[in-house]
């Protein structure tokens, strides 16, 4: 891994972009050995920025895709890393990309990031949807958000990315990463996060999609029991059928309690359509 430390080449962060660039050398190792990428994998990071990252990863694994959606910073990295002629770079939104392009047969993704805070939920979200096309993610957050993603039931934190993520990941937070590894500082701690699909969902429901909805559902008014909080898709008299305490908030349930209910609402659906018909 080089020892230099990545110069702005003129390039200026943006704040539409939510861009931070990581500098801090010691830090960047830290993450690569966590990453520990190999040449066999198939390697992709989203938001390069000035290749930070992006440089020890090609040392390490010799190809790589980025997918980077300011402009101004493409023909940066095309110089920086002209001698890889297994680096690629895909311009535009990683929300919109399809990563199945890249993919060879039989390969997962692993995916890298340090995802700008404006688009980490709705990012992280559709990764998940595409979680059997994934080995592991290691993303750089904001420490709030992935205390938000491990966080167990009954505590503050708890909520709808901590459901879904643990509904198809584990989540294993690494390090906190402080402002000054930074260029501009944020005004706030960020973390290292590890998140690995699971081969066999701990807790498999009938219908993701609707999982999603009482998970949404719920959490909409979170200081209202989950009798009210729920009380357009099922009554409480169904919910104290399956064994769910409707006094409780949506916090205090568990992922194998939110994955009882939905499957109850598909089941309600299914037997009001087949009444239809």
């Amino acid at each position: 891994m080089s020892k230099h430390t990545p110069k702005a080449h003129g390039h200026k962060a943006r704040k539409r972009f939510g861009q931070n660039f990581l500098h801090d050398q010691y830090v960047i190792g830290k993450i690569v050995k966590a990453i520990s990428p190999k040449p066999t994998d198939c390697l992709v990071e989203i938001g390069p920025g000035m290749g930070a990252i992006t440089e020890p990863l090609l040392e390490a694994s010799g190809k790589l895709d980025v997918v980077e959606l300011d402009r101004d910073l493409i023909p940066i990295l095309r110089t920086k890393f002209f001698n890889y002629p297994d680096f690629r770079i895909h311009e535009g939104d990683a929300l919109k990309f399809d990563f199945s392009t890249i993919l060879e047969p039989g390969q997962q993704l692993r995916i890298v990031g340090n995802l700008p805070y404006n688009i980490s939920t709705p990012l992280i979200f559709h990764f998940l949807s595409h979680y059997a096309m994934v080995q592991d993610m290691h993303f750089m957050l904001q420490k709030e958000v992935v205390e938000r993603l491990a966080a167990t039931p009954g505590s503050g934190d708890y909520g709808r990315l901590s459901i879904m993520a643990q509904y198809f990941c584990k989540v294993e937070p690494l390090f906190i990463v402080g402002p000054g590894s930074f260029n501009p500082p944020p005004k706030v701690d960020s973390a290292i996060v590890r998140l690995v699909p699971y081969n066999e969902l701990p807790h498999p429901a009938k219908d993701h999609k609707t999982l999603e909805r009482v998970v949404r559902e719920a959490f909409n008014m979170r200081r209202k029991t989950i009798r009210n909080t729920l009380k357009n898709l099922i009554s409480a008299e169904l919910l104290q059928e399956i064994g769910i305490d409707t006094g409780l908030r949506p916090e205090n349930l568990t992922l194998a309690d939110y994955v009882r209910i939905a499957d109850k609402v598909v089941d309600l659906n299914l037997a009001e359509n087949q009444n239809e018909s």
